[in-house]
């Protein structure tokens, strides 16, 4: 069987670094990563071509029509573009549109499940982008994975997490009960690669997720693995709000300071995943998303417990390592 062509955007970032490894491993993908022309001689890209990847350069910033000769031929279009460009997407979009060789977009969703609507602004900067693809009427599956392992433990008195921590914090929200979504970081590339192969995705949301877990039940994992007592923070449910309200009113007063855009980004993340209860299976499927762990029933994903002993054994990988 012929591979599949796939472009993909965003190859040296997190997530798409893990779709990239999960379509290699699948072994179905003729793989070419998308670079904007400003990143064309950086070290990560070079990293690629040393692994033998093709590279075509694209100006998501440039003309249209030139973007479009770039995406032309491309079975499939995958873009994991860094959070503060998702309007960059636009652009692809209307490239693609351009085409008549794509027979599937996958725009870069890849985070909580969560309505459009003011609860989070990066979902609904995402969803400017799905109603481009939709006003086109291109062939499109949107695939929302929860919230990473990799951000989800707590640090523990001893210190051992302390060199996989990017953003130390011990708060519980409310009762610390809500069920959460969560998904460690190397199963989006293998779900992904399912995912883009199957017809009964297309035109469709997908959630993809490889446990679900409430904040209570993380800390009992966790101190249960380290055998240490974990010192948390509890947070109302009104000061939670309260503190996402308190962050989009100094983002507004300082647009262009980007600890105030980290503030936000959390905050409303904790608003919606603890007090709105949005990150749930319950609320994925009253919302039209197809369960991907009901599509694929042999998928064994890596669990929050093996995820914990890989910290505990120095084994875990921090994440934006030499990016802040």
């Amino acid at each position: 069987m012929a591979k599949q062509s796939v472009l993909l955007l965003g190859a040296t970032g997190e997530t798409g670094g893990s779709i990239l490894e999960g379509l290699l491993e699948n072994g179905s993908f003729d793989i070419t990563c998308l670079v904007q022309p400003s990143s064309s001689t950086k070290s990560s890209v070079q990293a690629l071509r040393n692994r033998g990847l093709k590279i075509v350069i694209g100006d998501l910033n440039g003309s249209v029509e030139a973007l479009a000769e770039v995406v032309r031929g491309f079975n499939t279009i995958i873009s994991a573009i860094s959070p503060p460009y998702q309007m960059a997407q636009i652009a692809l979009v209307d490239a693609v549109a351009m085409t008549t060789t794509t027979s599937r977009f996958v725009p870069c969703a890849f985070t909580t499940v969560c309505p459009p609507g003011g609860v989070m602004h990066q979902r609904d900067e995402k969803e400017i982008v799905y109603q481009r693809i939709w006003g086109h009427h291109l062939p499109y599956t949107i695939i929302d994975v929860g919230y990473w392992h990799q951000f989800s433990f707590p640090r523990i008195p001893s210190g051992r997490f302390d060199y996989a921590m990017l953003l130390p914090r011990n708060d519980i929200y409310g009762d610390g009960n809500v069920p959460n979504l969560m998904s460690d970081l190397r199963d989006i590339g293998k779900f992904v690669a399912r995912i883009v192969r199957d017809e009964r995705t297309i035109n469709k949301k997908v959630v993809a997720y490889s446990d679900v877990l409430s904040q209570n039940d993380v800390v009992a994992i966790v101190e249960e693995k380290s055998g240490e007592k974990v010192e948390v923070t509890h947070v109302t449910e009104d000061e939670a709000i309260q503190r996402r309200d308190k962050a989009r009113v100094a983002l507004e007063a300082y647009p262009s300071d980007n600890m105030n855009t980290m503030a936000r980004w959390t905050n409303e993340y904790n608003v919606s995943k603890y007090v709105r209860k949005d990150n749930t299976l319950e609320n994925a499927k009253y919302l039209g998303y197809i369960d991907a762990r009901e599509l694929y029933p042999d998928f064994q994903p890596i669990r929050f417990e093996t995820f914990v002993q890989e910290l505990l054994q120095g084994e875990a990988k921090k994440l934006y390592a030499g990016k802040f």
